[in-house]
């Protein structure tokens, strides 16, 4: 039978060495692979960690009584507190939050940005909210970014978004949902083999929709079009998902990008805040290997560099096709692994297949 490590708590009930606000703290964390305890509440942890009556032990749990924790543990409904749990795809990591029971989002944006902050915070690209269905739909996925932006979607963030439903509702298996986004509907699959197999829709090519005001040049597309930033020129390709992308294999006259030698935090901003982005952008830097193989790094509109940019990777993609550079089947390496994306010539859609994984169990008072 499988097995996997986990942590507990044990805890004397003495008052004279935890308060009742420590004992009850205690009380919501989780049983998972790493016990959590907030940055922001470094005065608590030091009053826990010098109380002889505190410890932790590890033990060993079957898989089964892990999900039945899991379960017990999402049930929870404390006021004050937030319950939630830690996922990531390939690196690109978010805050899951059930809000199945309000359209209203459960913490603000600013809040979210306290909740991101990896060293005072949780730690995370975002905040993801499960939300009730909006048109038909079975869900709707509302996101904060990191400093408190909220983009339209998130093609990583829908993959973690999809296993973390199939948490809640305790479903196994091969399983596909109708998801509300602020790019409009998408459909991820969850497959046998745990990864997620998301229908992205249509790209969206016209040059007012992506949007930007780069010239088009190629019926209403923006393809190969210069770009001039911090006095250099880049070769752009501008392709939306839902959210904008501008996608460059280099600068004018270059012949392969080498991305690792880039210095994102420098040049990431001037791409994301180039006034030819009237609602900034998310940028890719990619180098291809071979026609089916390309290599990503990314600069996301409102998070930074992160490890990966699921909607990035299949507007790269779309971007490789337009400029003649690749097959509309690929594999995409980011800095958190490879996702595998299809641009079907048959429904013209976006397919995106990759893993989603979680981090840990928590809660957090707000």
């Amino acid at each position: 039978m499988a097995t996997t490590t986990t942590s507990s708590i044990s805890v004397s009930s003495s008052s004279s060495s935890l308060s009742s606000n420590s004992q009850r703290y205690l009380s919501n964390l989780v049983q998972s692979q790493h016990c959590f305890f907030p940055r922001k509440n470094v005065a608590l942890n030091k009053s826990l960690r010098r109380s002889p009556n505190f410890r932790i032990k590890a033990v060993s749990l079957t898989s089964e009584t892990l999900e039945t924790a899991s379960h017990t543990f999402l049930d929870r409904k404390e006021s004050g507190f937030l319950h939630f749990v830690k996922y990531h795809g390939l690196g690109n990591d978010f805050i899951l939050v059930d809000n199945r029971d309000s359209m209203e989002p459960k913490v603000t944006p600013e809040q979210a940005v306290k909740l991101c902050d990896r060293n005072f915070g949780i730690g995370g690209d975002g905040v993801i909210f499960a939300m009730p269905g909006t048109n038909g739909t079975d869900y709707t996925m509302r996101i904060f970014n990191s400093d408190g932006s909220e983009p339209e979607m998130c093609g990583n963030g829908v993959r973690c978004f999809a296993r973390f439903i199939a948490e809640l509702e305790n479903l196994h298996g091969k399983h596909s949902f109708t998801i509300h986004t602020g790019a409009g509907l998408i459909v991820p699959e969850i497959q046998d083999d745990g990864k997620v197999k998301v229908d992205m829709g249509e790209p969206i090519l016209s040059a007012v929709d992506v949007p930007t005001k780069l010239p088009a040049n190629k019926d209403s597309a923006v393809v190969k079009s210069d770009l001039v930033v911090d006095g250099e020129t880049w070769s752009v390709t501008c392709v939306s998902m839902g959210n904008p992308h501008c996608i460059t294999f280099g600068r004018k006259g270059d012949q392969n990008l080498v991305v690792d030698q880039l210095n994102l935090a420098d040049i990431g901003p001037k791409f994301e805040h180039h006034d030819v982005f009237p609602a900034r952008t998310n940028t890719e830097f990619i180098q291809v290997f071979s026609r089916s193989h390309l290599k990503m790094r990314v600069w996301e509109r409102g998070a930074g560099a992160t490890l990966a940019c699921g909607t990035g990777a299949c507007a790269v993609v779309v971007a490789a096709v337009l400029e003649g550079r690749a097959e509309r089947n690929c594999t995409v390496d980011l800095p958190g692994g490879p996702l595998e994306i299809e641009w079907r010539e048959e429904d013209n859609h976006v397919y995106m297949t990759g893993p989603a994984e979680v981090v840990f169990y928590g809660s957090v008072p707000l």
